[in-house]
């Protein structure tokens, strides 16, 4: 069950490391270094890029404005230590959705 509260300081690990809310809103032109890794649809992608010198794993929702393409606060970002966890439980996260099939 999901509780509402302040954070522990050795709550490691689930924390969102992305962006603070108001960076998440630059041109896509500043967005360079990041590679589309691809298209989940046509507003959703995952892209690899750097955030804080760190590589990060990032699935988040876009929108255009003024003919720009630009990142919604909807998403995720993983760092490596993250994105490897949920690599290594691929498996065992479509065997569970065949069993809620």
């Amino acid at each position: 069950m999901w509780k509402k509260g302040k954070k522990r300081k050795d709550d490691s690990g689930d924390s969102d490391s992305g962006p603070p809310a108001k960076l998440a809103k630059t041109d896509s032109d500043d967005r360079s270094g990041e590679i589309v890794v691809c298209e989940l649809s046509k507003r959703r992608r995952v892209t690899v890029r750097s955030w804080q010198g760190k590589p990060v794993v990032d699935i988040r929702e876009f929108f255009v404005k003024d003919g720009k393409e630009l990142p919604k606060r909807k998403g995720i970002t993983l760092p490596l230590d993250q994105w490897e966890i949920l690599r290594d439980h691929v498996a065992e996260i479509s065997e569970a959705l065949k069993d809620h099939a």
